[in-house]
């Protein structure tokens, strides 16, 4: 069965690393391969790294290394911060001492303004919508994405950033890798928050979401290497 473009889905998964080697020698190690697409983000100040981990399941999915780079400045306005958290001094020092981690989930949605819209009926603020692009060898690829000010991901980043695609998708070029995505699970202390939220995104479905102590982001890969399992921080205290 060919995928609806346009359903709500799981975009992509979000590494943070310290730098982009780091990242990608955390793909070899832990995934098997080693990532060789992507670009730089001159709005963020940020560069990646990406895999094509689509699945019958997440039939248009893909795994993103993120870094801030040190070579570029952000575009953003004064005092405005770069998305993910990527900001956050503590988050960095996480990822300074344990290394590149999961830290957040992107949803595709085929209107992001009616979603935000939706979210906001619930009083979650998911952010203004940006308009964002980076070139890459086979054209500019532009999305709309939502960012808040601050930066924040919300309910410990369980709750995912919303994009909206243009007419082209970075997994039209990307080829298989051999790494696929086998399911997402949030668990998250306020579990049936988390389900409505994401009911109104329209991707209830598309996860798993249970109740647990400490908010957790896990994604169950199948790898060269054998099924892997990837797990965000838990947040230290």
């Amino acid at each position: 069965m060919t995928a609806n473009p346009l359903a709500p889905c799981v975009d992509h998964l979000v590494v943070l690393a310290a730098d982009l080697a780091s990242g990608v020698a955390w793909c070899e190690r832990t995934l098997g391969i080693a990532p060789t697409a992507g670009g730089e983000h001159p709005l963020m100040g940020t560069h990646n790294r990406i895999i094509n981990i689509s699945s019958p399941a997440h039939p248009r999915a893909y795994l993103e290394v993120i870094a801030i780079n040190p070579g570029a400045t952000s575009a953003r306005p004064a005092g405005a911060r770069r998305w993910f958290d990527m900001d956050d001094s503590t988050l960095q020092e996480q990822v300074a001492r344990h290394g590149p981690q999961p830290i957040h989930w992107v949803a595709s949605v085929p209107n992001v303004a009616e979603r935000c819209a939706a979210l906001e009926a619930l009083d979650m603020d998911r952010g203004p919508i940006l308009t964002a692009s980076r070139p890459t060898p086979n054209g500019l690829l532009q999305w709309q994405i939502t960012v808040r000010d601050d930066g924040l991901r919300l309910m410990d980043g369980c709750l995912p950033t919303l994009i909206q695609w243009g007419a082209v998708h970075p997994c039209d070029s990307l080829p298989a890798s051999g790494v696929q995505l086998q399911q997402l699970t949030l668990q998250h202390p306020q579990a049936a928050t988390l389900h409505a939220a994401c009911a109104a995104i329209g991707v209830a479905t598309s996860v798993a979401i249970t109740p647990g102590d400490a908010p957790r982001l896990t994604a169950q890969l199948a790898t060269p290497r054998g099924p892997v399992a990837i797990t965000s921080f838990t947040p230290e205290t």
